[in-house]
């Protein structure tokens, strides 16, 4: 289907990783190393910090300090009330590639995945570890074999957690059950995705996982509970979404022309957009 889409935020580079906490809008312009925060009502993004090493997922600690995974540098990174970056977690010892996207809990536990190693499509896939970073910043593997983990959800009863494999063949989605640790267990895979879809950022709600599809240019919407395509929504080059706004029914979508970030860094023609969702 076709639908109005809003542009937010324009003129970044390569937008991911949107988060929607505190009534405003986080997001990793990856190639340009900035965490942005937008809230509506504001003509710009501000810039909440930089980081060197491809910052990618976000997230929050329950007294509402932030989370960032440094990719290049295999770390979870923390900033401080007074606006400093300390380390939360190393991952080098678990993460074979760089950093990818992260998911927190509301009680603080992190999943972080990364991307198995540097090849790319058609080579084969290197399978890599999702990370489990605890609010105190012990990090152990909580599930091997991903093929590029990439978007990562827990349902709002924090009892599942959803991961999109992207160089799975096909592209899938893939749950586990989390355990009162945060260990994950019954591991299972929810959709397997159609011919191209490469399953990027996900977001959840209560009876969906919403899906940027950016090499067909469609966001998917897949019911959580039998894996079943709900709606296809055509947007360009969609990397990676967000619910949010007042009611939670707003998308967040970003999009780029290029994933490349020396590309992504000269165009500059990265965009957030929204779109109203049922």
């Amino acid at each position: 289907m076709s639908a109005p889409l809003d542009v937010v935020l324009s003129g970044l580079a390569f937008p991911e990783c949107p988060r929607w906490y505190g009534g405003a809008l986080w997001v990793t312009d990856v190639a340009a190393g900035q965490v942005l925060r937008w809230a509506p009502g504001d003509p710009a993004a501000q810039v909440v910090c930089e980081v060197e090493g491809h910052p990618a997922g976000i997230g929050f600690l329950p007294d509402g300090r932030l989370l960032v995974a440094a990719g290049d540098r295999r770390q979870v990174l923390r900033r401080e009330h007074d606006g400093t970056l300390v380390v939360h977690a190393d991952l080098s010892h678990l993460a074979t590639a760089q950093l990818n996207d992260m998911h927190v809990t509301p009680d603080g536990r992190a999943y972080v995945g990364n991307y198995g190693d540097d090849s790319a499509p058609p080579a084969p896939p290197m399978p890599a570890v999702l990370a489990l970073v605890t609010p105190g910043g012990e990090a152990r593997a909580a599930a091997d074999g991903m093929l590029f983990a990439n978007g990562i959800a827990t349902t709002v009863d924090g009892r599942t957690l959803v991961v999109a494999e992207t160089r799975a063949t096909p592209g899938r989605l893939t749950r586990f059950r989390v355990d009162a640790d945060g260990s994950l267990a019954e591991r299972q895979v929810l959709a397997e995705l159609g011919p191209g879809v490469l399953p990027d950022g996900i977001a959840l709600d209560a009876e969906s996982v919403w899906v940027a599809s950016p090499f067909t240019d469609q966001v998917l919407r897949v019911d959580l509970a039998d894996g079943r395509l709900r709606e296809v929504i055509a947007v360009p080059t969609p990397y990676a979404v967000a619910l949010g706004g007042a009611d939670g029914r707003d998308l967040f979508v970003c999009t780029a022309p290029t994933w490349v970030p020396a590309d992504a860094l000269a165009a500059r023609g990265g965009q957030v957009l929204r779109v109203r969702v049922g």
